[in-house]
Parts: structure tokens; sequence; C-alpha cells
């Protein structure tokens, strides 16, 4: 597919175009108002095609959690491998889609690994997610940035303390919850690892705050978020941080999602899935 019309579905995404103004350019792109319905519908998200791992894969055991904080109830979706016993816990956050199938399989995928997996839904304040992506990326846009770290953080010793926790927690996020879990990693949680995928990068001043382990991903093509990248490696150096850096040529922001056709690229999402679960479990322990 063209790289303009990528990027301008990516300004869309995160909050620079209306829809009435993507799709006009669209039309401009494609040839007319059919061409940019095709389009359109080629570049937004098919949960039909979400579950790698099933809702109802007999081995897992899941369910709606969630924990309290200063008042607010955050709620999210727990999954992990039916038995009981201890394992690492690790916190997944979602994009600016908010908590949706997609997520759910990503948290089914960490569970299946071994892991208790806690897929939050930052959107618990306003009445969790709602099925309308347009609507959940307006309560995404609308939310507080440093109120929703410290809800989101408070995921961290939720974890470490569940029953089934062995008190170790990791975090992983893509897109806009590639920037939170940035933002967790510098919160002073105990986190013991983060992945943030094609994430917005921490504020130089921010950095000496990172506790934990980092693997950082990133597409090759995702030029807006990848301008970070230099000055965010730079300052980890400087700091002693412990991170790894990974860019994925010729694939596109949220190369991980398999559901939308236009950016999953299955090379890249397989390679740096396998490098987030080899990370993490070297770091909560298998």
């Amino acid at each position: 597919m063209d790289q303009r019309i990528i990027n301008l579905y990516d300004e869309f995404t995160h909050g620079a175009l209306s829809r009435r103004a993507l799709l006009d350019r669209l039309a401009q792109l494609g040839g007319g108002a059919a061409a940019a319905g095709t389009l359109l519908a080629v570049l937004q998200n098919d949960y039909a095609r979400a579950a790698i791992v099933d809702e109802n894969d007999p081995r897992l055991t899941t369910e709606t959690v969630g924990y309290d904080v200063s008042g607010t109830r955050v709620s999210g979706y727990l999954a992990r491998l039916k038995g009981g016993g201890k394992r690492p816990a690790v916190l997944v956050i979602h994009e600016n889609r908010g908590l949706n199938p997609h997520i759910k399989d990503v948290a089914r995928r960490m569970a299946v690994e071994g892991f208790l997996a806690f897929a939050v839904d930052a959107l618990s304040e306003g009445g969790g997610t709602p099925a309308d992506e347009d609507k959940a990326r307006e309560m995404i846009g609308a939310l507080d940035r440093a109120a929703t770290v410290t809800r989101i953080a408070a995921a961290v010793p939720f974890l470490a303390g569940h029953a089934e926790s062995n008190g170790n927690v990791g975090a992983v996020g893509f897109c806009w919850g590639g920037a939170m879990t940035n933002r967790v990693a510098a919160a002073g949680t105990g986190l013991a690892a983060a992945v943030p995928y094609y994430g917005s990068t921490l504020a130089a001043e921010d950095v000496p705050k990172v506790g934990c382990a980092l693997l950082l991903q990133y597409a090759g093509q995702d030029e807006r978020i990848n301008a970070g990248i230099p000055a965010y490696e730079a300052a980890l150096k400087q700091h002693g941080k412990s991170y790894e850096v990974y860019v994925y040529e010729g694939a596109q922001h949220a190369f991980n999602n398999d559901t939308n056709a236009a950016r999953y690229n299955k090379a890249a999402a397989e390679l740096a899935w396998g490098r987030t679960i080899a990370f993490l479990k070297k770091q909560l322990g298998a």
C-alpha cells in the first residue's frame, strides 16, 4: 500500500485528522469516494482475526479483575494457565483504542507462555472501553496523562501481590501503550522489565528514574516515533540503564497488530514477539 496512505491513517489514529478529513484525503489519493471507503476498510482493524489463542482455550483461566486507585476502580482482563502455582506477571498496555479483542488475545498469548497476564483498561474511569473505536480514541485523548500513568502503574504492586504471582512483574505495551510502558518503567513501582513497542520516548529528565531493564522495539517506517530514538538511547547510555533496541526495517507502526492487514508485518511481529518472550523470561524468571 502507498506509504502516503499509511501515514494518513497514522495521523488519523493519533488525532491529527478527523474521520471526514481522512476520507477526503483518501478520496484524493485513491480516485474518489468509493475508493476512499475501500481503503478505510482495509486500514481499520478486523477483530474477527484477533484470536491467535481462542478466548475459550481450555488451557486457560480468564476473568475480569480490578484494583482501586484513589477512589477509582481500574479493571482489566486477567489470563493464566490453569493449575495454580506461582509464575511471573506481565502487565499488557493497550493501544489508543482501549482494551479490545486484539489486546485480550495478546494477554492470552502471554498466558500460554506461562505468565500471569493482565491487560489493563485505561478507560475504566469512563465506564470502560466502548465498542466504537473512534469514541475510544477520543476518550484516550481526553485522559489526564499523569493520573493515567499513576493508575496503570498501580497494576504492578497489584500483580506482584497476586496469589499466583512470584512477585516479579514486567510490562509490554503497544503504540500509546508503548509510551505508557516507558512511563511506568520510570514510575518507581518495582517493575522488573519493560517492553515498549513503537511508543514515544521518555523526556531526558525522566530517564534517571527508569528502574528496570528495557527492550525497545521500533518499526523502520515509523518516522514520527523513531525521531526520538537517538536522544532516548543517548540518555539511557549516559545514566547506565540496561536496555536493548531493535528497529525492524520495512515494518510499519503497529506492525504487531495482526488484526490490521495494512500494517501487520508477520516476520517482524514474530521476531519481536520471540525476543519479547525470551527477554521477559530472563528478567522475570520462567
